[in-house]
């Protein structure tokens, strides 16, 4: 009643603190179990982190993301400071004007093990100098990302390598330097565990390919992954002599693989996971493969070459197979009488996609009878897999918990037999299946409420439209060409008035299909949510 307004503002601007040496060491000391009132306006700015060691502060830094971590370093020049010290990641911009601000950047950033230097391909990427004022200002550099530095050479990936000898992991892709600087690579760097090379423009075709490696590198090397190579096998004695390898990717490189991986077959026994994607290997190559006693991940994709005899005798040999991926490409060479084998023979499988393949009941219940734990299925683009297929999926495979159909034959029915079987399933997802509705993913829904259903209702047909393939995955690099040519068309039917509205609606209807069918690979794979241990 009779308080003024200035001592009630008062009031509402004192706080109660337990008394704090460490905090409040200004404070004058009082009992524990007295409250010390303290005025807001009494502490002004204080600096509560000031307390903190740098050590501490940079262990917080660890937990924000980059956006916050730049957030932070404005705060003050402490902040600023500890920030720069402890950031390990960094990727910057490769343009050639990169140089001028090398030692200025390093400078603050000092503790950086992790680089990526990456470069628009319209522009002038940074040459030698910049690689190896860098190499000097980051001697405990431990990855390295090159993207479009094509004024790279191979005299300033040498003298980088003799700079940066702990190096443990490098990546290059659009690059113009050849077989001289990357054997300076790893004829420096004795720790390299992984190198991953795309479109490496310095090597020189044909016979007068230098050959790569294997270099003091050959030792600790564990994963080899080579994409879009035109003289790919030039890393051949590479690939023979690391004999600690555990992962072997091959994606798009030219020539006759065969008897190539009938010597790393022979010399490499160490072997855990191979992906072989557009290869020319037949079932002589898998043979070899098949020598691969531990082999545990197989991605067999779209290589026409490869038959049922080859799959049937890697499943005998290889008997730990845990996941396996097949690309048929609708060739009808992979059929049941292969996947019979690979239940026969792999009890241990977990995952299982087959794209372009088709099973039917015959090998998909020894599959499920005999792999116990599998735990992952997709099922895309085959023409035999219909109702009768998924009831026997629903009855048979107990362990399954995600499962994904598409441009597969099924219905509603199908779908009904999924709410009484598979009791540990979590997630499916169908695709492009005309005879199933939205009615009976609804009811499935319900009926099984712990299941994530996921159904992507095909779009009208469209006679005018050109389709990449009615059933499988279409190819990425078709789609992104569709879909462009499909935009430009948009656009110049928008300023048009000449086109009508309904022309413009079949383009948008166009351009939506080959988007959805484009994201279906991010899921195909099943990285993200896998239960198993993923080498």
């Amino acid at each position: 009643m009779g308080q003024s307004a200035s001592s009630v503002a008062g009031a509402q601007n004192r706080i109660k603190f337990k008394a704090s040496p460490v905090i409040f060491s200004s404070m004058k000391e009082s009992d524990d179990s007295e409250d010390v009132v303290v005025d807001v306006f009494d502490v002004g700015y204080f600096d509560y982190s000031s307390n903190l060691p740098d050590e501490c502060l940079a262990c917080i830094f660890h937990f924000l993301s980059s956006g916050d971590r730049k957030s932070c370093s404005l705060v003050c020049r402490r902040w600023l400071r500890v920030e720069g010290q402890s950031r390990h990641r960094l990727s910057l911009n490769a343009q050639s004007d990169l140089v001028a601000v090398v030692p200025l950047i390093f400078s603050r950033f000092d503790s950086v093990t992790k680089l990526a230097l990456k470069c628009d391909r319209r522009s002038t990427s940074i040459g030698d100098a910049a690689l190896v004022l860098i190499s000097l200002r980051c001697r405990n550099l431990t990855r390295l990302k090159l993207r479009s530095c094509r004024e790279l050479t191979d005299a300033g990936m040498e003298a980088f390598a003799k700079n940066c000898k702990g190096l443990k992991k490098l990546s290059c892709g659009s690059c113009a330097f050849g077989a001289k600087g990357m054997n300076a690579v790893l004829d420096n760097c004795s720790l390299m565990e992984e190198l991953s090379v795309k479109r490496l423009r310095g090597i020189t075709d044909g016979a007068a390919a230098e050959p790569i490696g294997p270099g003091v590198a050959g030792g600790s090397l564990r994963v080899i992954c080579l994409k879009e190579l035109y003289n790919g096998q030039c890393f051949g004695p590479l690939i023979i002599g690391s004999k600690n390898l555990r992962t072997l990717k091959l994606f798009r490189c030219s020539g006759d693989w065969d008897k190539i991986l009938e010597v790393i077959a022979e010399q490499v026994s160490g072997l855990v996971e191979i992906h072989l994607e557009r290869l020319q290997v037949s079932d002589t190559g898998l043979a070899a493969i098949s020598k691969c006693s531990i082999l545990e991940i197989l991605h067999l994709v779209k290589t026409p070459e490869c038959t049922n005899n080859g799959l049937k005798i890697v499943a005998e040999s290889c008997k730990l197979l845990r996941k396996l991926h097949i690309d048929g490409w609708k060739t009808n060479r992979i059929s049941d009488e292969g996947l019979i084998a690979v239940a026969k023979h792999c009890p241990n499988l977990q995952e299982l996609v087959l794209i372009g393949v088709n099973p039917t009941c015959a090998s998909l219940e020894k599959l499920a009878t005999n792999c116990l734990n599998l735990e992952r299925l997709a099922l895309c683009g085959s023409e035999t897999v219909g109702d009768p297929e998924l009831s026997c999926i629903a009855a048979k495979c107990i362990a399954l918990r995600k499962l994904c159909i598409k441009s597969c034959p099924v219905s509603d029915q199908g779908m009904e037999a999924l709410a009484g079987g598979c009791p540990n399933l979590v997630k499916v997802k169908v695709k492009k299946c005309r005879l199933v509705t939205s009615e009976s993913a609804d009811w499935l829904r319900t009926t099984r409420g712990s299941v994530a259903v996921n159904l992507d209702t095909p779009e009208p047909e469209n006679p005018d439209a050109t389709s990449a393939s009615d059933g499988g995955v279409p190819e990425v690099g078709n789609e992104n060409r569709q879909v462009t040519g499909q935009v430009r068309g948009v656009n110049i039917a928008s300023s048009s008035t000449g086109r009508s509205n309904s022309f413009k609606a079949r383009l948008g209807l166009t351009a939506g299909r080959n988007l959805v069918a484009c994201t279906f690979r991010r899921w195909s794979s099943f990285g993200g949510s896998s239960s198993s241990r993923n080498n």
